[in-house]
């Protein structure tokens, strides 16, 4: 049973479970972030190179031959996935930029200094009076 508890302690720990909510968060961005590139920001660019479709983009290695498919590098698929994570890291720097300034904001904040034990409050009036007399 102390297996169990051990990992039931990991498993509701604070950071595994943040790591977790942000996992399903990054990948449903990371959805939104594909379905923009390849929905939105491709296509005007390639209506500009005039009409191309970066997802038809690819070099044909090897013809089809019968039930054989052809062989071919797909480097569209390969130019939405370069501007599909371009946007996604900076995304991502933009965040831990966020998130730093953040840090340091509350690092610049200063702290109230910690009031000194009794002993030394009484030693020091004791010292106080010494000196008046």
């Amino acid at each position: 049973m102390g297996m169990m508890s051990e990992f039931r302690d990991f498993a509701v720990r604070g950071n595994v479970v943040d790591m977790a909510v942000g996992i399903i968060i990054g990948g449903a961005f990371g959805k939104i972030v594909s379905s923009l590139v390849n929905d939105i920001i491709l296509p005007p660019i390639g209506l500009l190179l005039g009409g191309v479709d970066f997802s038809d983009l690819s070099i044909e290695l090897k013809a089809a031959a019968g039930d054989v498919a052809a062989v071919s590098l797909n480097y569209g698929a390969f130019i939405q996935s370069v501007v599909d994570f371009t946007i996604i890291a900076f995304a991502i720097f933009i965040m831990i930029k966020w998130m730093n300034s953040l840090k340091k904001e509350e690092e610049a904040a200063p702290e109230a200094p910690a009031e000194p034990p009794k002993e030394q409050l009484l030693l020091e009036e004791i010292r106080d009076l010494l000196k008046k007399d």
